[in-house]
């Protein structure tokens, strides 16, 4: 099946190609030359060669200012990154049999360094409960259950 359209799409990828280089053919003819290059100072003059050269040397004091300042807000963001949840872990189940679906549930919300929660929710036809246990490094020292262990191996995978 898969062999018998081959052919067909690449004559259609061929024909898609085509279409799209004469689009940026004319495209490009349309918007004439690019922009005249920057004219450098006169060389021969030591004054004006002087004030372009402080001119670049301040331009290049800014640049390397601004980089320290995104070099520091990148770490910012990278430390605020791995305290984000970045790995999730679901188990859904039915602990009673008195109800219908699967509406109990396991949750694992993880940082990058295995730092978060579970939230476990267990439903029943009289109430619906809630639990939180906090976990440290991938580790609790709260007994989990069956679902809560597995949710947590989920987590684990999605690293």
């Amino acid at each position: 099946m898969l062999e018998s359209l081959a052919a067909p799409l690449a004559v259609a990828a061929l024909v898609v190609a085509v279409v799209a280089l004469v689009v940026a053919v004319r495209a490009v003819r349309r918007r004439g030359p690019g922009p005249a290059p920057r004219p450098f100072p006169a060389l021969t003059d030591a004054d004006a060669l002087e004030a372009y050269l402080t001119q670049q040397q301040d331009r290049v004091g800014e640049l390397a200012s601004r980089i320290d300042s995104l070099t520091g807000r990148a770490g910012t963001i990278e430390e605020v990154g791995r305290r984000a949840v970045q790995r999730v872990g679901l188990v859904r189940y039915n602990p009673f049999e008195d109800t219908g679906s699967n509406q109990s549930f396991a949750l694992a919300l993880l940082d990058e360094d295995g730092n978060g929660v579970i939230l476990s929710s267990l439903h029943s036809r009289q109430q619906t409960r809630l639990y939180v246990k906090e976990i440290a490094g991938g580790k609790t020292e709260a007994a989990l259950s069956a679902e809560e262990s597995e949710a947590l191996r989920r987590a684990g995978e999605t690293a």
